[in-house]
C-alpha cells in the first residue's frame, strides 16, 4: 500500500479518507520533526492540500488587501517538499491552495484576488455545502489531451466540461516551469495544471476530496495512488 505524505492543514479528514478509499495510506506530516529530505525517501507520493494564501513575496509581489496567510512556516516547508519530490520523481497531487503552492514552487505567479483583480469573472468562492455544490457551482472546460481528461473520461463522455465545487479566491497566473493548463473555467481562470515530464503531477483548483463518500472525482485519487504504487 503506497504511503502518501500530506503536510498538515486545518481540514485533513476528507483528504485522508480520499487516499484510503483509493488504496493508499495517508501519512500526516509534522513540520517540527519530519525533515523533507528524509521524507521523500520514506513515502511514495505527495498530496498538497488546501488552506491559506501563499506569501506573495515568494513570487515577487506585495500582498493584496485580501491576503490571508497560511500557518506560519507552511509555505517554506511545502515548497521544499515540492522541490525534493520533483528531484525524486515522486507523484504529486495538488488541490486548491496546493495548485497555487505548486505553481509558485516552480517559479510561477498568482492572481491574488480574482473578484477584485478580474472584474466580471465568475464567482469562485461559493458558500454551499462542500459535497453538494453542483446546482450552484461553475463548469470547467477540460483539454481533451490532458491527463485530467483521461482520468475523468467517464464524467466527460461526449462533452468537454463538467461542474465542480469551488472555494478559492486566488489562482495561477503565470505558470511555473513545466506546468501546462489542463482545464479552465469559462472566464479563463486556470482550474487544473499538469506536468507531463513526471510520473504523475496534477493540480486541480476545486475540491475532489469532499466527494470521498460518493466518488464523483475518485478517479483523480485512484490515478495518483496507481502512480505512487509504481
Amino acid at each position: 500500500m503506497p504511503v502518501i505524505a500530506i503536510p498538515p492543514c486545518s481540514k485533513l479528514p476528507d483528504y485522508e479518507a480520499s487516499i484510503r478509499r483509493s488504496g493508499g495510506q495517508p501519512r500526516v506530516l509534522d513540520r517540527a520533526s519530519d525533515r523533507p529530505a528524509d521524507l521523500v525517501r520514506a513515502v511514495d507520493g505527495l498530496l498538497l492540500a488546501g488552506g491559506g494564501d501563499v506569501q506573495p513575496a515568494l513570487y515577487g509581489e506585495a500582498a493584496h488587501p485580501t491576503f490571508s496567510a497560511a500557518e506560519a512556516g507552511r509555505d517554506e516547508y511545502e515548497i521544499e517538499l515540492v522541490r525534493l519530490a520533483f528531484d525524486a520523481r515522486l507523484p504529486v497531487f495538488a488541490i486548491c491552495r496546493g495548485v497555487q503552492l505548486l505553481n509558485v514552487a516552480r517559479g510561477g505567479t498568482l492572481i491574488q484576488d480574482i473578484a477584485s483583480q478580474l472584474p466580471g469573472s465568475l464567482e469562485h468562492k461559493l458558500e454551499v455545502p462542500p459535497h453538494q455544490p453542483f446546482e450552484l457551482a461553475h463548469e470547467v472546460w477540460v483539454d481533451k489531451g490532458s491527463c485530467v481528461a483521461t482520468l475523468l473520461g467517464g464524467r466527460l463522455r461526449d462533452a468537454d466540461s463538467f461542474a465542480v465545487n469551488s472555494r478559492h479566491h486566488q489562482a495561477a497566473k503565470t505558470l511555473g516551469e513545466g506546468l501546462v493548463v489542463a482545464a479552465t473555467a469559462p472566464d479563463g481562470i486556470i482550474e487544473a495544471v499538469e506536468d507531463h515530464a513526471y510520473p504523475f503531477c496534477i493540480g486541480v483548483q476545486w475540491h475532489p476530496e469532499n466527494f470521498w463518500r460518493t466518488g464523483e472525482f475518485r478517479e483523480l485519487f485512484e490515478g495518483f495512488i496507481k502512480a505512487a504504487t509504481r
